[in-house]
């Protein structure tokens, strides 16, 4: 099956280009040097209108203090409808190469023509990343990133920030250094985590920041367990800005569907994410253990901060 390029329990912590700042993320925030910041974030929208669904919900509750679109999905329209009703969500783009599932597929934004290293014989993405690493051309990943980015703009919707489906972008030196080029060619912050290979040659400036950990649960967490990873993740975050993300659905006929013959990260896999999110131990470990929700939004400010 495929699966994103990261660990359960990913814990980056070699030094960063930009650790010489005199004071931390945290503090031009408003907070303590020593406090324990994190984005909580949904993956995913528009891949289907029960993904949508309770990722609004838990964006409209303060669940979840973040999510990423995926623009070339056909239910995208509907997270415009949302973003241009609630225009303080913080919303950025989860930039997609690839389509994973066995019989629910999308392409590319830009024209078939001008990016086909990134399409398959039959005109949509790959379902996993390591096609995309043989085949892909730089330069039609960068006009495919623009694209999604600039449709997202002709939509409504202003991103906070860009991410990677599938951690496709973070698969090489090289294509990190195409998602970086563009994330600063439209003064995006993006996702960045300490220690990532080839993050040193990715051309970081002084208003980059790179998040110390990031946090996701893999297919090795057993499911009967899966509430308590999450509970152990947040005992053990350490002071510094984390990411923890979480993929938030239904366990409906349509999701079903969508990702039918695809246990991991499917219908029911989802369903417990939003299950354990939204659940009283959840909340309840964040206060616990003092841990402060931001955004991608507060990730500029403090950038700004510096």
């Amino acid at each position: 099956m495929p699966r994103p390029y990261w660990p359960s329990l990913v814990l980056f912590l070699l030094a960063s280009p930009l650790a010489a700042q005199t004071r931390t993320v945290a503090e031009r925030l408003g907070y303590p040097s020593d406090a324990k910041l994190l984005i909580l974030h949904a993956d995913d929208l528009g891949v289907a209108h029960s993904e949508n669904v309770a990722s609004f919900a838990a964006l409209d509750s303060g669940t979840v203090s973040s999510a990423s679109i995926m623009m070339p999905t056909p239910w995208v329209t509907e997270v415009a409808a949302y973003a241009k009703a609630h225009p303080g969500a913080d919303l950025g783009l989860h930039l997609t190469l690839t389509a994973e599932w066995a019989t629910y597929k999308w392409g590319s934004v830009a024209s078939r023509d001008s990016v086909r290293s990134l399409l398959d014989s039959t005109g949509v993405f790959p379902a996993d990343v390591p096609p995309v690493v043989a085949r892909a051309k730089l330069a039609d990943v960068e006009r495919e990133l623009r694209a999604q980015i600039n449709r997202a703009r002709a939509l409504g919707i202003e991103p906070t920030h860009v991410d990677s489906h599938m951690g496709t972008l973070f698969a090489t030196p090289a294509l990190l250094a195409t998602y970086v080029k563009v994330a600063h060619a439209f003064g995006l912050p993006f996702l960045a985590v300490k220690g990532m290979p080839g993050l040193d040659r990715a051309k970081l400036t002084a208003r980059d920041i790179v998040i110390d950990t990031v946090v996701m649960a893999g297919d090795d967490v057993p499911r009967a367990r899966w509430k308590q990873f999450y509970l152990d993740a947040l005992t053990k975050l350490k002071p510094g800005v984390s990411e923890m993300i979480v993929h938030l659905g239904h366990d409906d006929a349509e999701l079903q569907a969508v990702t039918v013959d695809h246990e991991p990260y499917g219908s029911a896999w989802r369903q417990r994410d939003y299950e354990v999110v939204t659940s009283p131990e959840f909340r309840q470990a964040l206060r616990d253990n003092h841990i402060i929700l931001i955004g991608y939004k507060d990730l500029r400010k403090a950038a700004l901060a510096r």
